[in-house]
């Protein structure tokens, strides 16, 4: 992999500035961008090898930039990453891909037509735990998968510019869409809105798949703990991620059903926890930018997998001002491509 500096962050506030320390340290940080210029001083002072810069165009007019990574707010998403794309860089984009399938659509053609990189932040994705649970599905472990339930809850960081919908849920949706390698036929969702008229602070979203599989998911940023927990209901075995855990994060559980006598019987034999590398998952994914910028493959979160996502959280939307009536994801396609 290449560490020449040819990597430009856009956008270095809350979370853009951990995109820009992990670049710095891979070596390839050239630029820091932002609008706001208290906040890019104070990265510059920090990375004083990357050029700090308020203008955008100027580094996309550099064409020793290679890759544009994209922090910036969801609602500038889609006009940033068209203009970086158009202007032959490869992006990385903070999740969510753009705000509207239509806009997710038009970058994934851009970036098809221009043979351009196109990844999405869907960082979950690229947690050591999630890969392993990921390939223990998909080999079958676990048997065909019942159900998956997600818990995603914590007090704060309450947003104004989305909901709690489109803040949080992102993150399992991409991930529950990937280990079932499929996008729900419909989904609904409920929730309420607590602290600012509009902005909904606690959702359940229920998703039904083509296979009979069904996944639930629960978000807040209005709860008095922390939890980040993902459950795998499988006819063999089932799984636990739970994120919070400071030990045995990963643990497959040989439980299940048995029909004895005609009767269903618990089934409860070995527990097992599942060990791997503790490396941060944002240094996995960034690393994993690099490497597609060098050897031009597809990234794991990309385009197409960023609008299967998309599609998930506005067609809960469209759920959620509905009042919890189920969408059927080819609503919003057929809308998008009338």
């Amino acid at each position: 992999m290449t560490t020449t500096r040819h990597i430009a962050v856009i956008g270095s506030g809350y979370w853009g500035k951990n995109l820009v320390r992990n670049f710095d340290q891979l070596g390839a940080l050239a630029y820091i961008c932002d609008a706001n210029q208290e906040a890019l001083n104070a990265q510059a002072a920090k990375y004083p090898n990357a050029k700090p810069t308020t203008s955008f165009d100027q580094v996309l007019a550099d064409d020793s930039i290679k890759g544009v990574v994209i922090a910036t707010p969801a609602v500038m998403h889609h006009a940033h990453a068209k203009q970086a794309l158009q202007a032959g860089k490869d992006v990385m984009i903070e999740k969510p891909l753009a705000l509207h399938f239509h806009e997710g659509q038009e970058l994934v053609e851009i970036a098809r037509d221009a043979g351009r990189i196109l990844m999405v932040g869907h960082i979950l994705e690229y947690h050591p735990a999630v890969r392993l649970l990921n390939d223990l599905v998909h080999r079958g472990e676990l048997g065909k998968i019942l159900y998956i339930y997600s818990n995603r809850l914590n007090l704060g960081k309450i947003r104004q510019e989305e909901n709690i919908l489109w803040s949080f849920a992102p993150h399992d949706i991409s991930v529950i869409c990937s280990l079932l390698d499929a996008e729900p036929t419909t989904v609904c969702s409920s929730g309420g809105s607590y602290l600012q008229e509009g902005i909904v602070d606690v959702t359940t979203t229920n998703m039904t798949f083509a296979s009979g599989t069904r996944a639930h998911i629960f978000v807040s940023w209005l709860h008095p703990s922390k939890e980040q927990k993902l459950v795998v209901i499988g006819d063999k075995k089932m799984a636990v991620f739970d994120d919070q855990a400071r030990e045995g994060k990963l643990k497959i559980y040989d439980k299940g059903i048995e029909w004895r006598a005609g009767l269903p019987v618990p089934r409860q034999t070995a527990e097992s926890t599942l060990f791997f590398d503790e490396v941060e998952p944002l240094r996995i994914e960034c690393e994993h930018f690099l490497a597609r910028i060098d050897d031009r493959q597809q990234p794991i979160t990309n385009g197409p997998s960023a609008l299967r996502v998309l599609k998930v959280l506005q067609s809960s939307q469209m759920s959620l001002e509905r009042d919890g009536v189920p969408v059927k994801l080819a609503e919003l396609e057929s809308q998008a491509n009338p």
